[in-house]
């Protein structure tokens, strides 16, 4: 609630009571709050419309955030942060219905205050045979809408469509067709949006027990064997089958976390060195496993293909209830250490885009509360904020008003 209008709550109230002198002087109030309003609001800059094009720094990554919107809005964490964020992580059921529209909406609108951009996280929990061309322009039109008011919007429809705990999860035929489908509806109908590509890191594949596995003797099975043995193992292709091509795909993303040292997860351990660039690359080999077989996701579809490269979601784990294992700070500090190394604009210029994922809360993997956070404890606030490189990108402080307002 903005502090005019409280002003004028408290008038009202002042107003019922009868108090002359008091209302008289929180009228005069009120109108000085309401011409400071009207002032600002007539020198704030308009929000500039970018292309899909123009969402791509030249130069260094954007810094984004994943935040649980309701719990704690974008405002309260850019005034912890230091920084707007210049990309906010939003994630809806696809399709979705008129919640999900509002939700959009309230997004858009904290994002426009205290933000730049919208990564949007589209879920299709009914399946892919949902999301029919229909639903595909009714999506393209409200974002075309988010966009006209000043939010750009990138789409990472589907995301992990590698993995088999999803309903989307390893059926390469229906998955790329969907996929085009949505790109093309975005494309042809909002310019201020983009589409992103982004699977799950392919250690573990092909990720066997899942409820939505590709069965042998199917044509999803057949396609995603791509060294054509018979089985699904770590020495097939974790990536291409899924891959929509070059036309389709604007942004390629991966979600890169330190879960700890090895399965089982939830002991509170020391990311090991040069680990998250190591995974980024396909050339991991440590307390994990060998996982030298997955693709290089970075040179593959980012330096060689020549599209921005995003880490959509990443953080540490620490389980705040296990009293063993390394601290809260040093765990946390070691992996953003890591992700924030002062090679990366040298030697990974295509890496575009880091995102962290700011939620306290119960994960399944462990049964049990993870506080991935780098805020919320001030000590280690202090720290990460003091981290920052310069080479990160943030979203404008000053805050802009929708075009047309």
């Amino acid at each position: 609630m903005k502090e005019s209008t409280l002003v004028s709550l408290v008038v009202i109230g002042t107003l019922a009571y009868g108090g002359v002198g008091i209302w008289t002087d929180l009228s005069e109030r009120s109108r000085q709050e309401a011409q400071a309003a009207q002032q600002q609001a007539s020198v704030a800059p308009r929000c500039e419309v970018l292309g899909r094009e123009e969402l791509v720094p030249e130069a260094g990554a954007l810094f984004g955030v994943n935040l649980d919107w309701v719990d704690k809005p974008l405002a309260d964490y850019a005034l912890r942060l230091g920084h707007k964020p210049a990309v906010s992580v939003s994630f809806t059921g696809f399709p979705y219905d008129e919640r999900g529209h509002r939700y959009l909406r309230m997004a858009a609108d904290q994002i426009r205050a205290d933000g730049q951009m919208m990564l949007l996280t589209l879920e299709p929990e009914g399946g892919l045979q949902t999301v029919t061309e229909e639903t595909a322009q009714e999506l393209a039109a409200d974002l075309a809408e988010i966009n006209d008011s000043g939010v750009p919007v990138i789409v990472r429809f589907a995301h992990e469509m590698n993995g088999s705990w999803y309903a989307w999860g390893q059926q390469p035929v229906a998955y790329v067709k969907t996929y085009r489908r949505v790109a093309e509806a975005v494309h042809e109908r909002a310019p201020g949006s983009a589409m992103m590509w982004a699977p799950n890191y392919g250690g573990g594949y092909p990720f066997a027990g899942g409820a939505h596995e590709a069965e042998p003797g199917t044509e999803d099975f057949a396609i995603l064997d791509t060294d054509h043995d018979g089985e699904l193992t770590m020495a097939d292709d974790s990536y291409a089958p899924y891959y929509p091509g070059d036309e389709y795909v604007d942004w390629v993303g991966m979600s890169l976390y330190h879960w700890g040292d090895a399965h089982p997860w939830g002991e509170n351990e020391v990311p090991e060195e040069g680990k998250f660039l190591a995974q980024l690359t396909g050339t991991y080999d440590g307390a994990g496993g060998d996982d030298t077989a997955v693709p290089d996701f970075y040179a593959e579809y980012g330096r060689d293909r020549g599209k921005p490269v995003s880490i959509p979601e990443t953080g540490a784990l620490y389980a705040s209830a296990v009293a063993e294992g390394a601290g809260e700070l040093e765990i946390k500090q070691a992996w953003w250490d890591q992700v924030f190394d002062s090679s990366i604009p040298r030697d990974f210029p295509q890496l575009k885009m880091i995102n962290w994922f700011e939620w306290d809360k119960h994960e399944v993997e462990i049964d049990g509360e993870v506080d991935w956070t780098t805020t919320n404890d001030p000590a280690v606030r202090a720290a990460f904020t003091a981290a920052l490189p310069g080479w990160l990108r943030y979203a404008p402080e000053t805050s802009c008003t929708a075009p047309g307002t």
